[in-house]
């Protein structure tokens, strides 16, 4: 480490290069055993802002992997991987040591574990001086696996490893932590970079290679390299006006490298054409390819089966002119991603579209997937699915996210978008955007005024607002970018009505916002024949009337294709003649869909169910108008025939959703419902509903939710002649109230809930709190607390109750499979309420009571759990019981059995009857799958 080579007296010559641009040498050894790197450098820092500085800012982001609780690990939690939280010491990435020199003066560093280092300077450095500061520094590499740079088995992956200033923060004064966002920092930096590599190993980089191991020249992004035991493809584009090499950190199949041979220069000049600039070096490393390749083009995969979408070609090519794009993008434009992902992003999709547009106008968005034949038929093209474009899949992604109020503005800060929204929003709507302005001034203004952005900003910090600013200038109509990215918009376009006058047609369109948008009109004849009009629209203007020649209009659209990231695209069409002129048709489906905006669409279902030993199989048919995406008027019905009573049961409901856009509720809802089933033999109940629910705006990369609800429902009950010796409950209303907060996250799950029920013989208030610690690697701890008391209680007999080891399921809401079971495998169902004891321990509690239940892993799915309660009955002494066991998790939270052991009753593996002791849950909801599938999506 203290040799100090020829390379730096001859560096010392060349860093002064060019004015006010940072330059950092570096060398560095890397260890035989390939994890910690030995580091050599120095680093001309200038002061760039317009202030004096009395200190100098370092990144240091190898320390981000060091320990728990860094930003880092958090992100990796938000996104469901632990995989750093528990790794083992060897695993992490950590400064081993650091020294810090200028002018032959050590500099300290408080704590060398910080990710950023403010430096004291003995002397004021004033705007546009410099200072020379000497490192020698050890790193201990992370594993690769926790963000795809670092050590592995295969290659060792350097990338923000080395010690760099904050070209983003000139003045000095923020701390900027390690995100694994691939955001760049030191740009526009002159780099020399040796290595001393064991024996057989070849490196890849960015950089320009200047001879074996040594690299230097210009970035304008971050150096990375890879260094491998294996030399990775490369392929030289060389045609009339671009020559460029494309290296890859990854091996490439045959077949691969040969499309790649084939597409690469087409897309290169494709993008070059746009931006006016293709570098003569791009590096595309794993992670890379993996960030930036095209969603939902792989095949689909199910058992045994194999469906492709897209042939080989088509793939390479759909996923390589992501890639490229968005690395020529990160090569031309320096900007700070915190603030302006949506700008590179955005421009990455708007070539994309354009790109689409021109090569696979006409390919759908599941391919020739509705080609495949199943016995002889093509089911998939029962589906509006098959026949949506690929081109139209940036509008659908936004309009998924968006009907749940999951997304985001588009300049909200990166760290701070769900994941799914860095695509939808950060990507797609910007780019969909871009495209509506170029193709209301037309793309070759629009691709103008994107080069000569670029050229002027070449080598320096770009601000985005002012491409909008010079995109307001060239075209008036694009002036509310600037507005319109700040918000979550709701923006509507509406076909109001239109007249026909003599040869002309009178449009009224309507609008929710002032702001001066313009909007697509679209006519077509019965033939296919379309013709397009650009309406211009004022500020301050909400309805406008248009007149077009009536030519043979037979349908009229506005933004066709989801052009324009509209909030509802259902009132976009009307028809000109026939039966639903000035309306819109409405459509019958059997299976849940992708919806098609021009149709009111009523989903017709056939459903075959098992609701419980009573009714045992329901068929029927559900009438619906909810597709795959969510909207706020929503009804579904459902009569069906229980095979169990020969009698016609069902339910229906109906509810209506207030989703504002920014507000501190993220949804409001109010509905009605109804059913009618059987709860035991020739025994029916029926149950109506009032019901609304507050759900408060989230964060969609937050695992934390917080609802409130109420509601009111009607029961009527028949009773057995039993029942009714015992003065039981035919009918009652039940009034409720509640508070819910939960929080999904990793290691640390946790969820709170009060309620409170009356009617008007009893009045129950409860609280709930339930919290899951894991503690190792799929090893977790839970925890739940109970407690429930009667404010009131004079009702005639238990069904208010309690529960101890069963619920009395009185307003029907457990999805019992017995609903009124007291003995086989039914009653042994499961279901965690109340006092949630395994056990069955007898009687219920019509006073108050208080329980712990508790369970932890063990090994692989078994778990061992315990319950301890106390309670209370009237005119009964205080009583305290508990039960142990062992847990078996066969679908974890879905279907799990309980073997109970010891209890206040005893060992009970040594009764005769222990068979009918054991528990079970079974949840067969689809929904919450779903949910738990989605987490660390938003």
């Amino acid at each position: 480490m203290k040799r100090i080579s020829i390379c730096f007296i001859l560096f010392l010559g060349v860093v002064e290069v060019s004015a006010q641009k940072d330059s950092i040498y570096i060398e560095a050894k890397l260890s035989s055993d390939k994890k910690t790197l030995n580091v050599n450098q120095e680093l001309v820092y200038y002061n760039n802002s317009e202030k004096d500085l009395n200190t100098v800012k370092l990144l240091n982001w190898v320390s981000a992997y060091n320990k728990r609780g860094t930003s880092l690990v958090y992100r990796k939690l938000e996104d469901r991987n632990t995989d750093l939280h528990f790794a083992k010491k060897n695993e992490l990435g950590k400064l081993l040591s650091l020294h810090i020199k200028s002018a032959d003066q050590e500099i300290p560093v408080s704590n060398i574990s910080d990710e950023s280092f403010f430096l004291p300077l003995k002397e004021i450095l004033k705007p546009g001086e410099k200072i020379k500061l000497q490192l020698q520094y050890q790193i201990q590499l992370p594993d690769k696996k926790f963000t795809g740079y670092g050590t592995s088995d295969n290659n060792i992956a350097l990338k923000y490893f080395f010690i760099v200033p904050d070209r983003f923060d000139p003045d000095n004064i923020s701390k900027r932590d390690y995100h694994d966002i691939e955001e760049s920092v030191s740009f526009n930096t002159f780099w020399t970079v040796n290595f001393d590599l064991p024996v057989n190993y070849f490196i890849e980089s960015n950089l320009q290679q200047t001879q074996m191991n040594s690299f230097n020249g210009y970035l304008d992004s971050d150096p990375e390299f890879l260094i491998s035991q294996n030399e990775y493809p490369s392929i030289n584009i060389n045609t009339e006006d671009i020559h460029t090499e494309v290296r890859f950190g990854y091996n490439l199949r045959p077949e691969e490298k040969q499309n790649l041979e084939f597409y690469l220069p087409l897309q290169l000049k494709f993008i070059k054409e746009r931006i006016g600039f293709v570098p003569e070096r791009l590096f595309i490393s794993d992670k890379f390819r993996g960030k930036e390749d095209f969603f939902g083009n792989n095949d689909i995969t199910f058992w045994k089966f194999r469906f492709q979408l897209f042939t080989d070609a088509e793939k390479t090519d759909l996923d390589y002119f992501g890639i490229i794009a968005k690395k020529v993008l990160d090569e031309s434009i320096i900007t700070d991603k915190q603030d302006y992902h949506w700008f590179k992003s955005g421009l990455k999709s708007y070539l994309e579209i354009q790109y689409l547009k021109k090569f696979y106008a006409d390919t759908k968005l599941l391919g020739t997937l509705p080609e495949t034949k199943v016995f002889g038929v093509k089911p998939l093209k029962l589906f509006h699915a098959s026949e949506v474009k690929l081109i139209e899949r940036y509008g659908l992604a936004y309009q998924y996210i968006m009907s749940q109020n999951l997304d985001q503005k588009i300049d909200e800060k990166y760290t701070v978008l769900s994941n799914f929204n860095d695509m939808a929003i950060s990507n797609f709507e910007t780019g969909t955007l871009f495209n509506y302005s170029a193709e209301k001034m037309g793309s070759e203004n629009f691709d103008s005024l994107v080069q000569n952005f670029i050229a002027k900003n070449t080598d320096k910090k770009a601000n985005p607002k002012d491409f909008l600013k010079e995109l307001a200038e060239k075209d008036k109509r694009t002036s509310y970018l600037s507005e319109f990215l700040q918000h979550k918009n709701r923006v509507n376009f509406k076909l109001r009505k239109f007249k026909k006058e003599g040869d002309s047609l009178n449009i009224t369109i309507e609008k929710n916002t002032l702001a001066n948008i313009p909007v697509q009109l679209q006519t077509t004849s019965k033939d296919g024949k379309t013709t397009e009009y650009w309406v211009e629209t004022e500020e301050n203007e909400k309805a406008k009337t248009v007149s077009i020649p009536a030519l043979d209009t037979y349908k009229i659209t506005l933004n066709d294709d989801y052009i324009f990231p509209e909030s509802n695209y259902r009132d976009n069409f009307l028809y000109a003649k026939g039966f639903f002129s000035n309306t819109k048709k409405i459509k019958l489906k059997l299976i849940k869909d992708i919806p098609n905006p021009e149709f009111n669409e009523i989903y017709v279902s056939p459903k075959i169910r098992f609701n419980n030993t009573y009714d045992k199989f329901l068929i029927g048919f559900n009438f619906k108008n909810q597709s795959f995406f969510d909207q706020k008027f929503l009804y579904s019905f459902t009569p069906s025939y229980s095979t169990g009573t020969g009698k016609l049961t069902g339910s229906g409901a109906v509810a209506y959703s207030f989703l504002p856009a920014e507000s501190i509720i993220r949804s409001l809802t109010f509905g009605v419902s109804g059913s009618y089933f059987h709860y035991d033999y020739d025994l029916a109940y029926r149950k109506g509903s009032i019901y609304s629910n507050l759900n408060f705006r989230k964060n969609p990369r937050s695992t934390v939710s917080r609802s409130i609800g109420a509601s009111y429902n009607y029961f009527e009950r028949d009773l057995s002649p039993q029942m009714i010796l015992n003065k039981d409950y035919d009918k009652y209303n039940l009034w409720s109230v509640g508070y819910g907060y939960n929080d999904s996250q990793s290691i640390h799950e946790k969820s709170l809930g009060i309620s409170t029920q009356w009617m008007e013989d009893f009045h129950k208030v409860t609280a709930e709190g339930f919290y899951r610690w894991e503690f190792a690697p799929k090893q977790k701890l839970s925890l739940r607390l109970f407690a429930g008391y009667f404010v009131k209680n004079d009702t005639r007999n238990s069904t208010f109750n309690y529960g101890i080891s069963r619920v009395s399921d009185y307003s029907f809401s457990y999805n019992l499979l017995g609903q009124s079971a007291t003995g086989g495998i039914l009653s042994q169902q499961f279901i965690l309420a109340d006092g949630g004891f395994k056990s069955f321990l007898p009687g219920s509690v019509n006073k108050w009571i208080t329980s712990v239940n508790l369970d932890t892993s063990v090994w692989k799915i078994f778990h061992v759990y315990a319950d301890a309660g106390v309670y209370d009955n009237k005119n009964k002494p205080t009583k305290f019981i508990w039960d142990s066991g062992v847990k078996v998790r066969i679908i974890p939270d879905f279907l799990e059995v309980y073997l109970p052991v010891q209890s206040s009753l005893g060992f009970e593996p040594g009764f005769k009857d222990y068979g009918r002791r054991i528990r079970y849950t079974l949840i067969l909801n689809l929904n919450s799958i779903i949910n738990a599938a989605r987490r660390g999506w938003y």
